[in-house]
């Protein structure tokens, strides 16, 4: 019988997987934030992760896989962020709601959308995963804000905030938008405080 030498990296296979997939969806964003998506191919990702082409094609069959699952990915991280804001007072979840729309998931979802809007087999898959991202964003802007969507207006409050800050995200995307959307978002706080009590 031979001798069998021990792998040197003890780290399992499957855990090795999935940190290369983790570092895959990040840098997919990085890549469709930075390049947009006709600069943002599976072979700049996966260098960009430091993976070679063929680890990111067994992890995301396409390219459609890989960048539906990245934005699909960092909005779960951040959806899971909002839910752990402690509790605060409106102006701050305000803020925080429209920083959500003003970084780079943003900034990677927007090109998402732009090449959706022109790639036929894109399309569904962005505007599925659109919907479920916006349905669970109301959710959670709902709980952190503490709105009853009973109260008549209540749900078009919220709703108003959240399409509020994508347009604010949309001014952001070519200069530096900080110092008027300060502003904007104070103001806003009070209207959404006022419409809510």
């Amino acid at each position: 019988m031979g001798v069998v030498t021990p792998p040197t990296d003890r780290t399992p296979k499957q855990d090795r997987s999935r940190a290369t997939r983790q570092r895959l969806l990040e840098a997919a964003v990085a890549c469709l934030a930075e390049h947009g998506w006709a600069g943002s191919t599976v072979s700049v990702v996966a260098e960009h992760a430091g993976v070679s082409r063929g680890a990111a094609q067994h992890h995301f069959p396409t390219r459609e896989d890989l960048f539906t699952a990245a934005v699909e990915y960092v909005a779960e991280e951040r959806s899971a962020a909002l839910r752990a804001l402690p509790v605060q007072g409106r102006t701050a979840v305000v803020a925080a709601l429209v920083d959500l729309y003003t970084g780079p998931l943003f900034r990677a979802a927007l090109q998402l959308w732009v090449a959706a809007s022109n790639e036929s087999q894109l399309r569904p898959r962005v505007t599925e995963l659109e919907a479920r991202v916006g349905r669970e964003t109301h959710r959670i802007a709902v709980e952190l804000l503490a709105a009853d969507e009973t109260k008549p207006g209540a749900r078009e409050t919220v709703q108003g905030l959240l399409d509020m800050a994508r347009g604010l995200g949309l001014a952001n995307v070519l200069t530096d938008d900080t110092a008027r959307r300060q502003r904007v978002v104070a103001q806003w706080a009070a209207l959404v405080d006022d419409a809510l009590d």
